[in-house]
């Protein structure tokens, strides 16, 4: 038998019987697993997710599930096609052999693979103080039961709302508050809202947007403690100016955490912001070496991107945790040169306050910014951002029929300024500093991060040559 004759024999014994073992039931993990099928692999599939549910839809927690206009348990993911997985709900998987290629969980058993998809994600940062955090009324958002609880609370109604972190959770939070009337005080500890992740320029526009609503939005500052009463009910927040504001619904909204503690010891070059592997998904081990068994998808997966100089990108979107973990299902049962990149153009959206806020490319890579078309008094515009010369990124508020024009622009290193489309050009393109916030400040993560590949972030493992 000829060496590609014996290839392709392996390939179709591995699909036919091989061992996939997806770590994360949500959305990556799911797309996945219905790719997987798509592409043929008739093995044994195992999915294996630390909350008791079944796949569910995380944007409209914060929008419909808050508003009162969807049950939180009426979110489920539809399913694309039949996975005809065994599906591990409700436990944890606490560690990894690799060695021994078996997923370790939280009671006890031990799930073998021969290959491994890790889209695990990320959860929502706790406030600080595990006292304070404990008391009633104190909450995060990110998964069905916290929209649940929240919503519950804001339905009571409260008698006002405090959001800790103005990204765009925290943002939209308040927009559904003001929606329902509630009164709502904002606190930031950067600038302004979304500065982390569009600049201070766009930023200052969100702040006027939300203080004519009736937010009271207080940047630059930070909440010191929160005070309960004797019945362990939250009802004050300390500010680190001495002021104080009374609320009996406090939501941190701090940003997230990418879920990669139980990946500790197992050699992966993972940490804070993920776990880095390249375009295709295939995980890097802690020196920078190329896994043959383990791909990552998803909020957790950090890669790099030619259109960024390479830098690795880790990207909390909808659309990157589908066609990463399509990407990721493909190369899995695939050999050279059939592997496919994930090269993903980012891209997300947020409706706050009226507005419908769109975004394509990465715009803290920029430095600069132009608004290109539109109004900015009136909130209905274009903008570009560019870094030495050429287009990286664009942002619109209720313009976003122009966001694919922007995106192909960005995807051939267009010129900046970028030709304005249309017809409402502004009397002058002149770009002016994007003003985003140096990396040391405190302030919300944006959902696109430039994660660079600093050495410092991982400890490498030397041996000896051989004698």
């Amino acid at each position: 038998m000829t060496v590609p004759a014996t290839v392709a024999e392996l390939v179709r014994e591995f699909r036919a019987n091989g061992r996939i073992v997806v770590v994360g039931a949500s959305l990556a993990g799911l797309r996945a697993a219905e790719a997987l099928r798509e592409e043929g692999f008739t093995g044994s599939l195992t999915i294996i997710g630390d909350e008791p549910y079944e796949p569910y839809d995380r944007p409209p927690l914060s929008k419909q599930v808050l508003k009162g206009w969807v049950p939180a348990d009426h979110t489920k993911l539809p399913r694309l096609r039949e996975v005809d997985a065994e599906w591990r709900l409700g436990v944890a998987a606490t560690g990894l052999d690799r060695a021994a290629k078996q997923v370790r969980l939280a009671d006890g058993r031990q799930v073998p693979y021969d290959r491994l998809l890790i889209a695990t994600g990320t959860r929502a940062r706790q406030w600080p103080n595990p006292v304070e955090a404990a008391l009633d009324g104190v909450h995060t958002l990110r998964s069905r039961d916290d929209a649940a609880q929240l919503q519950k609370a804001l339905a009571a109604p409260p008698s006002r709302v405090l959001v800790i972190g103005a990204g765009f959770i925290g943002s939209e939070i308040a927009s559904v508050c003001r929606e329902l009337d509630l009164p709502v005080t904002v606190v930031e500890r950067g600038s302004a809202p979304l500065v982390g992740a569009l600049g201070g320029v766009i930023g200052e526009i969100a702040a006027q947007m939300q203080r004519d609503h009736g937010v009271d939005l207080r940047c630059g500052l930070g909440v010191s403690s929160l005070e309960g009463d004797s019945g362990g009910h939250v009802r004050r927040a300390h500010l680190s100016d001495g002021t104080t504001v009374d609320a009996d619904v406090v939501v941190a909204s701090l940003g997230s955490i990418r879920n990669v503690e139980w990946l500790e010891g197992a050699g992966l070059a993972s940490g804070f912001w993920g776990v880095g592997c390249d375009a295709g998904g295939r995980a890097f081990d802690i020196n920078g070496v190329v896994t043959d068994s383990i791909w990552v998808a998803g909020d957790v997966a950090r890669a790099p991107h030619v259109l960024y100089e390479y830098q690795f990108l880790a990207m909390e979107h909808w659309d990157n945790a589908v066609l990463g973990a399509e990407v990721a299902a493909h190369n899995m049962v695939n050999l050279e040169p059939h592997y496919r990149p994930h090269l993903l153009l980012p891209g997300f959206w947020s409706g706050q306050f009226g507005v419908n806020i769109k975004s394509v490319g990465v715009p803290p890579f920029g430095d600069e910014i132009v608004f290109t078309q539109g109004s900015v008094e009136e909130r209905h515009f274009a903008a570009a951002y560019g870094r030495r010369g050429r287009i990286v990124a664009a942002v619109t508020f209720d313009h976003g029929k122009w966001l694919e024009y922007y995106g192909s622009l960005i995807e051939q290193s267009g010129p900046f300024p970028p030709p304005p489309p249309g017809w409402d050009r502004p009397p002058e393109l002149r770009p002016i500093p994007a003003e985003f916030p140096d990396p040391g400040v405190p302030t919300a993560l944006p959902d696109v991060v430039l994660t660079g590949h600093a050495p410092s972030e991982r400890t490498a493992e030397f041996r000896p040559p051989r004698r």
